[in-house]
């Protein structure tokens, strides 16, 4: 069976040229000219992904972004943009969105980055099928992670995460005490050549901090190294 994209921009240019691309890449297209009717698709048709722009009439993508995650529907969200508008892709990915790309592009780099994302969620499935509940659990802390199940939780209370934030958390967990660079954690997490710079970085840990830190300006889990990176570390006291 055919993995299903769906493509919701507002200039339809783009749409064809991107449903072109991908389906001459091997997926199912279905698209939609407004956030609204995009938004009502990703409830109904369960797509595997979400090729979304910022700009959209009757909703916009950061709205529909935002509303998609308060619903606990997780699929990945790639971002559109026309803007090279520092706020807007921070605060898209902020809220849920996997990754962004500004206009213009090229439509190649885009079914690169949508089969990217794909293969990662493909490989979690894999790894989770071999891993058949060996039982394995990171403990640092209050913060539980469950590789087998692709969880993890704080205080017994399961974190709602992305899944850049999941991999990314794990990531950190696997070498507790370790100081990683912006560099490595790109590399690691995102497992493609990134058009943007390690910013994304920190706003996913940024984001991670809002889930399992009491105080953000005080982080007891994920410390900042000056001038290297981030490192997960045992909270000294909760």
């Amino acid at each position: 069976m055919k993995q299903k994209v769906l493509v919701v921009d507002d200039e339809q240019s783009i749409v064809t040229l991107l449903q072109y691309n991908l389906e001459q890449a091997g997926y199912d297209v279905i698209t939609a000219m407004d956030g609204l009717t995009g938004k009502q698709l990703a409830e109904t048709i369960t797509p595997d992904i979400i090729v979304l722009d910022l700009m959209l009439p009757k909703m916009d993508g950061i709205e529909v972004c935002k509303q998609l995650r308060q619903q606990k529907i997780m699929i990945p969200i790639l971002m559109l943009t026309a803007k090279d508008d520092e706020f807007d892709k921070i605060l898209g990915l902020e809220l849920g969105a996997d990754d962004y790309m500004i206009k213009p592009f090229s439509p190649r780099e885009v079914v690169a980055r949508v089969k990217a994302i794909l293969r990662r969620v493909q490989l979690q499935t894999d790894s989770q099928d071999a891993v058949q509940g060996d039982g394995s659990i990171i403990v640092i802390g209050n913060l539980q992670i469950f590789p087998e199940k692709y969880e993890a939780y704080y205080k017994n209370q399961q974190l709602e995460l992305t899944l850049k934030e999941y991999e990314l958390l794990h990531y950190l967990a696997q070498n507790k005490n370790r100081v990683l660079t912006r560099d490595q954690l790109l590399s690691a997490v995102w497992n493609y050549e990134f058009a943007g710079d390690t910013r994304i970085v920190d706003v996913h840990i940024s984001h991670l901090r809002e889930k399992i830190e009491e105080d953000t300006k005080k982080p007891a889990y994920i410390k900042t190294v000056r001038g290297l990176g981030y490192k997960l570390e045992e909270p000294k006291s909760e």
